[in-house]
């Protein structure tokens, strides 16, 4: 099957497994416009191609995803248009996900961070390499975390905890993290992809209509749980998007990154 995809998003596989790669390595794989409408869209033609049975999903070159790219982000200042379409797709992205019927399995190969870090937690499994961590850094920029963090860590995560990251923004390591609930086990950097493919196969061999069927029950009650707080930490999230701590926050952070 063709997929009609940004190239900053790929589908690569032969047989039932099919690995989704977030091409931007030169950028960290931080989140551009094109890279955005990929991950809402990959999903849904994913689901139509009938030879897939499960998904591997991980980062080119040394990231995961570093969240949001910088360039995009600084335009929605401006630009009330495109803010707006962002926050429609990021609802999207999460719904897709959730929706999605084939067990995907995140290989976490370096830091996944904000958008990232909610897009790795949304799938089924989570892999993570020794050297990679989790961060959702929102509140760090005069942001509500509404794209995931604040209403899915609660779920995988004892909520003092969840707390304790999502106010501060610092990074949860490997270890950390499969402590927290927030990975399901940690695998040496080189070994990553190699135990994400062979997982992979060991569910493509499932009876496909009873692992569907058990993914369908759990991501059944995902979803009415996360219904109310995603809504409104979406609208939390626009509304932070206003805000002169906002702007002064992100410009100030992005002055800082062009100067590392």
């Amino acid at each position: 099957m063709k997929y009609d995809l940004p190239t900053e998003i790929t589908v690569t596989g032969d047989g039932p497994v099919r690995t989704v790669t977030i091409n931007r390595p030169a950028e960290l794989n931080s989140v551009n416009a094109n890279l955005h409408w990929g991950l809402a869209n990959v999903w849904r033609q994913l689901a139509a191609d009938k030879a897939v049975r499960v998904v591997v999903l991980t980062g080119a070159g040394r990231a995961f995803s570093a969240g949001g790219d910088l360039n995009w982000i600084t335009t929605f200042l401006e630009d009330e248009a495109a803010r707006d379409e962002s926050i429609r797709e990021g609802a999207q992205i999460v719904e897709e996900m959730l929706r999605f019927p084939l067990p995907i399995i995140a290989a976490v190969n370096g830091p996944a961070v904000g958008l990232g870090c909610s897009v790795a937690l949304l799938c089924d499994i989570v892999l993570i390499s020794e050297t990679a961590y989790f961060a959702d850094p929102h509140v760090a920029v005069g942001l509500v975390a509404g794209d995931g963090g604040a209403a899915l860590w609660p779920l995988l995560t004892p909520l003092l905890r969840s707390r304790e990251y999502l106010y501060t923004g610092d990074k949860i390591d490997s270890a950390l993290a499969v402590e927290l609930g927030l990975a399901s086990r940690r695998v040496a950097a080189q070994e990553l992809l190699d135990q994400a493919q062979h997982l992979a196969g060991r569910l493509a061999g499932q009876p496909p209509e009873a692992l569907q069927g058990t993914k369908r029950v759990v991501n059944m009650y995902l979803s009415q749980v996360l219904g109310g707080p995603l809504q409104a930490g979406f609208a939390a999230e626009v509304a932070t998007m206003k805000t002169d701590e906002h702007r002064r926050r992100l410009l100030a952070f992005a002055e800082r990154a062009r100067k590392t």
